[in-house]
């Protein structure tokens, strides 16, 4: 089915051309061109997004699980027993975390680093996070015990 227009032959100069009209191959060969480097450069932004946003969630897990590891073994005084290390599995992501301890040189603590490496994509990520930790513990004298004041505030 062809489609037939209207000319309008009261411009003056106007002509009528019954050719259908196409792209050139000069044109064509110009997309293809264009596409094939939008392609490429398309795919590999897309592969580093999506590596971005991966190591961003695991990144946040690792360092919950350092947190958590530090809490714990600040928590169960065993964290002046040299170093230790374990093996979280969270869903089908495995952490491996590392805790040492070393000398904190202004006072008489310890400084607890608590490591957690992960992989994502093929590729290794570490997350450290640290605190210090006292070896006195503060207890009460005995015979003594805590007094709670309370008061109203005016």
């Amino acid at each position: 089915m062809k489609l037939v227009t209207a000319i309008n032959n009261a411009r003056p100069g106007a002509r009528r051309t019954d050719r259908n009209s196409a792209f050139t191959l000069a044109e064509c060969l110009a997309a293809l061109l264009f596409m094939a480097i939008v392609i490429p450069a398309a795919v590999e932004a897309m592969h580093v997004a999506s590596l971005a946003g991966e190591v961003a969630a695991r990144k946040g897990e690792a360092a919950r699980i350092a947190d958590r590891v530090l809490n714990e073994s600040i928590v169960m005084t065993n964290w002046n027993s040299g170093a230790q290390n374990g093996t979280v599995s969270e869903g089908a992501n495995d952490f491996h975390w590392t805790l040492s301890s070393q000398n904190w040189p202004q006072d008489t603590m310890e400084l607890l680093t608590a490591e957690v490496t992960f992989t994502a994509q093929s590729h290794n990520y570490t997350v450290k996070m640290s605190t210090l930790a006292s070896l006195q513990t503060q207890t009460l004298p005995t015979g003594t015990a805590g007094s709670a004041t309370t008061g109203m505030m005016r």
